[in-house]
């Protein structure tokens, strides 16, 4: 049997912590099965603070290759991680590229790939929105019309998928690695400084988090979300992780409440930690909205539209609009104890890391 060689492709920090479960099936399976992988960086999104402790954290390697693709417009961006990605694929055979979520190296790699007739696998196909002013939405479907094999996360995924004309037996139902991560690394969760500092208790705290530039770009906006999550909060402490995008419009704010702390971002332990002991989260995030649909907190969700349907349909997600008077009868809900009960959506058990890296042996070998 052949050597089946996969170039996992990750550019930001929340494809690494979808990644990195399928890095340990293919390491699993690489001896029997003659499986092997390339972990290429496409430096889409750089942190000094994560490179070293972030890839410990969760058990993934130093990337094979870093294409140090930087900042820029996403024309930029784009065009400097197809030819990195390019100059590699020209000297070296690959059998599949595969790539994560909808960032720019998402779609960018897929290209690449796919005009040099190398087969492109998709990790979490086939999830929309509806809102083509999402730079996502489009990388999403761009991406998942010239992918080969397509591996999804729920059902919903599945629907979207069919009614792009994508083959049914190209399209495999595996689950949500980002919940694999998750639930390998609960026992790790670790209590940030802020716990002992804000004197937080289990449940009698939230978690605030916004970084869409909808919701954080316009401070009257900004302000008007904050204020009205301060102002019905029963007084409960309020943590806000603070994205740099917002920390710059919020500094103009002139907004002081001592239930209210803007803290820096947290490592994946960290943040985790908060958020599993919380009594809600307010997001404009996606994939915070399933991993509290996982850990059965509620969570309430700034956005008008969500690619994640199922952590409304079956999870503890609510889906507020843009408006920031839907906060109020929402927080008055939570602190009643009518909140929703959710429930866990099929095969996010912690297991889809394995079943993609099942399921691409069948089909290379």
């Amino acid at each position: 049997m052949k050597k089946i060689n996969i170039d996992l492709i990750a550019g930001a920090r929340p494809n690494f912590m979808k990644i990195a479960s399928i890095i340990n099936a293919i390491s699993q399976k690489s001896l029997k099965n003659k499986i092997s992988y390339r972990l290429i960086h496409t430096g889409q999104h750089y942190d000094a603070n994560m490179s070293e402790s972030f890839f410990e954290q969760l058990n993934i390697p130093n990337p094979h290759y870093n294409l140090e693709s930087g900042s820029g417009s996403q024309a930029e961006q784009t065009s400097r991680i197809m030819i990195g990605y390019e100059k590699i694929l020209k000297n070296q055979n690959v059998d599949c590229c595969l790539v994560v979520g909808d960032v720019t190296s998402t779609l960018a790699c897929s290209i690449v790939a796919k005009k040099l007739n190398i087969k492109v696998a998709h990790v979490e196909a086939g999830i929309r929105s509806g809102d083509m002013a999402m730079p996502e939405e489009i990388n999403r479907i761009v991406t998942d019309s010239i992918s080969d094999y397509f591996f999804t996360t729920s059902d919903n995924a599945n629907k979207s998928l069919l009614a792009q004309g994508a083959n049914p037996k190209n399209i495999f139902f595996v689950g949500n690695t980002m919940i694999d991560t998750l639930l390998a690394n609960k026992p790790n969760f670790s209590k940030p400084s802020i716990w002992d500092k804000a004197k937080l208790k289990d449940k009698q705290y939230l978690i605030m988090t916004l970084h869409r530039p909808a919701n954080v770009d316009n401070s009257l906006r900004l302000k008007s979300f904050v204020m009205e999550t301060i102002n019905n909060s029963n007084e409960k402490p309020i943590i806000f992780p603070m994205h740099p995008r917002t920390k710059k419009q919020f500094s103009k704010l002139g907004i002081n409440n001592s239930n209210f702390y803007t803290i820096e971002p947290l490592g994946y332990f960290e943040f985790n930690y908060l958020v599993e002991r919380c009594m809600a989260v307010i997001t404009d995030s996606g994939g915070i909205t399933e991993e509290t649909t996982v850990m059965d907190v509620p969570c309430m969700t700034l956005r008008d539209n969500t690619e994640r349907p199922e952590t409304i349909e079956m999870g503890t997600n609510m889906l507020l609009g843009t408006n920031p008077s839907a906060i109020k009868p929402a927080l008055k809900e939570l602190f009643s104890g009518s909140w929703k009960s959710g429930s866990i959506p099929p095969l996010w058990d912690g297991k889809a890391g394995q079943r993609i890296a099942e399921h691409l042996i069948k089909i290379f070998k």
